[in-house]
């Protein structure tokens, strides 16, 4: 897979995943802006790629404003010539059940992923036109944007919210030829840290070693086995791909539903709610759709 002369944009990209999407588009070729908070970690993950023979430039603006999204594209263009491929990975966590949940922490997750994702890929979108179009918007979604993500009111929302996005954007630029996908990864990384019984996985990861067979079966690996798709989805080969929400983990690639009537019912003059009550529990409530991912089933 070759992304030669292609400049990239990788945002929250000082560790865990961020990083290793940096890493593989560079190792395919591309040159890529680092983003991270962190301006540090981005410098460290940009010295890694060049000593691995990549070109790349670290960049520290804190994501979510129209004027950090901006500085994102100006530094590609200052530093590469251009901007191809747009990867909006940048999140915070303040997990909080519903009653627990306070304003500003419901506010930072959402400015950070979903009007991040915004002003990034609209900053993105806006160049790629400049230059004619083709490009490639990959949005990173997550397993708790498409089920339930028990204590994570703003990450929840916000994930759903940006595949919302990547069907409505892929509709708007799919003339241009630019390409809008979601990447909804599972990898052992911090972030699943404290999960129960995922810790010792997490420490195996970082320290390099196999993961086992029938951990990667069920969807879990390393933040390569998630780099892979994005290094896909950049491509031209992946043209032909776009408004779709892909998952990827360990062995598993899957693409995710979107949303779609199970069950419809007619009756002629409308429906009260006396008529509602005697039809649902054997028309429609045998279509009722699963809430919560597999794994917690049953709790």
């Amino acid at each position: 897979m070759q992304l030669t002369g292609k400049a990239a944009v990788v945002t929250g990209a000082g560790r865990g995943l961020g990083q290793a999407y940096a890493k593989a588009l560079a190792a395919a070729g591309a040159a890529v802006v680092v983003n991270d908070l962190d301006l540090e970690l981005a410098e460290q993950t940009v010295k890694a790629i060049q000593a691995a023979g990549g070109s790349a430039v670290a960049e520290g603006s804190a994501i979510g404003s129209t004027e950090a999204a901006d500085a994102l594209v100006a530094t590609a263009v200052e530093n590469f010539g251009r901007l191809d491929i747009m990867v909006t990975n940048a999140g915070v966590l303040r997990d909080r059940t519903l009653l627990k949940m306070v304003d500003a922490d419901f506010d930072t997750v959402v400015e950070t992923h979903l009007r991040g994702t915004f002003t990034c890929g609209r900053a993105a979108a806006r160049r790629f036109k400049e230059q004619g179009g083709n490009g490639r918007l990959i949005l990173i979604g997550s397993p708790a944007g498409q089920r339930a993500g028990f204590g994570q009111t703003g990450y929840t929302a916000s994930k759903a919210g940006i595949v919302g996005l990547v069907r409505t954007w892929a509709a708007e630029l799919e003339r241009g030829g630019t390409t809008v996908n979601a990447v909804i990864p599972v990898a052992l990384t911090r972030m699943v840290a404290t999960i129960p019984g995922l810790a010792e996985l997490v420490e195996k990861a970082d320290r390099g070693e196999p993961i086992p067979a029938e951990v990667r079966a069920k969807g879990m690996g390393t933040a390569d086995d998630v780099a892979a798709l994005v290094v896909f989805l950049a491509s031209d080969e992946a043209a032909g791909v776009t408004g779709q929400a892909i998952g990827i983990g360990g062995d598993r690639i899957a693409v995710w539903s979107h949303p779609a009537e199970v069950a419809v019912e007619l009756r002629e003059g409308g429906w009260s709610a006396d008529a509602l009550a005697e039809a649902f529990p054997t028309r429609l409530a045998p279509h009722l759709q699963p809430f919560k991912s597999p794994t917690a089933e049953g709790k």
